[in-house]
């Protein structure tokens, strides 16, 4: 993600400092061509979503399906973007873990060894933040079988 960013800052001359991420999830693959390297930022792929499913035909955040705890996620496009050209409204901002674990060893800049990144993913108008926290709602990029 930091090469992500720094290939993006090199290309259009900003600092690194003033570029994040916007988050587009791709429901509909015809849409966007993913078979291709994005013009800028990067697919992500193969991730899953513990605690709610994603709704690919309202594309929002939705409710588990009954006794299912983990569900897959379709492509995240990571697009780079300055700071002042960020898109967030009525987002969730879900944590991405690397393994269903919670927790990590601190490393010595005091973030987890287990956590990647927040994301920001749409959420129904009804829904706020704390809806989806209460149900614990974490993305993952594997499971522990």
């Amino acid at each position: 993600m930091t090469g992500i960013k720094q290939n993006y800052a090199r290309k259009y001359k900003i600092p690194i400092d003033d570029i994040q991420f916007n988050f587009k999830v791709i429901s509909d693959t015809k849409s966007v061509d993913t078979t291709k390297r994005p013009e800028d930022g990067m697919f992500i792929d193969g991730l899953l979503i513990e605690g709610c499913r994603w709704d690919c035909e309202k594309e929002v955040l939705e409710e588990s399906v009954p006794k299912v705890l983990l569900s897959p996620m379709p492509i995240i496009w990571l697009m780079p973007v300055k700071t002042s050209q960020l898109k967030r409204d009525h987002a969730y901002e879900c944590p991405l873990y690397i393994t269903l674990e919670r927790r990590g060893v601190l490393s010595t800049i005091g973030l987890s060894n287990n956590y990647v990144t927040m994301m920001w993913l749409p959420m129904q108008r009804q829904h706020s933040t704390v809806y989806w926290v209460k149900r614990g709602v974490a993305m993952i990029t594997q499971d522990s079988d």
